[in-house]
């Protein structure tokens, strides 16, 4: 399984970003699908999450200004980034979570300008 990030780059304090995830491979049934963060010596964090069935789950920090969407049948999740704050910089990656195991995508990078 392969997933494939775009949409990453730099972007001035209050400006908006589109991060796009496609899987592909063999893909037997992707159940949740997520974004996760990574600012230079901090900890991966969870960003967003969306279930196959649309329940959505955001870190508090980015609640009302990222909004994370999917569609099932191109097994693709994207995560649209508004009000970005310097503290947004960080390496983005997607996830997806089969029956077969957890996959990560190479990582985004971020970067938002103050």
């Amino acid at each position: 399984v392969r997933l494939v990030e775009s949409g990453g780059g730099l972007v001035q304090a209050g400006g908006s970003l589109r991060l796009s995830c496609a899987a592909s491979g063999s893909i037997f049934r992707i159940n949740a699908m997520g974004w996760h963060r990574q600012a230079p010596g901090e900890r991966r964090e969870l960003v967003a999450a969306i279930t196959s069935g649309g329940s959505t789950n955001y870190t508090d920090s980015v609640k009302g200004r990222f909004t994370i969407s999917r569609d099932n049948a191109k097994n693709t999740v994207w995560l649209q980034m508004n009000s970005l704050k310097a503290e947004d910089t960080a390496v983005y990656y997607c996830n997806a979570e089969s029956a077969a195991g957890v996959y990560w995508g190479q990582g985004t990078q971020v970067t938002v300008s103050s």
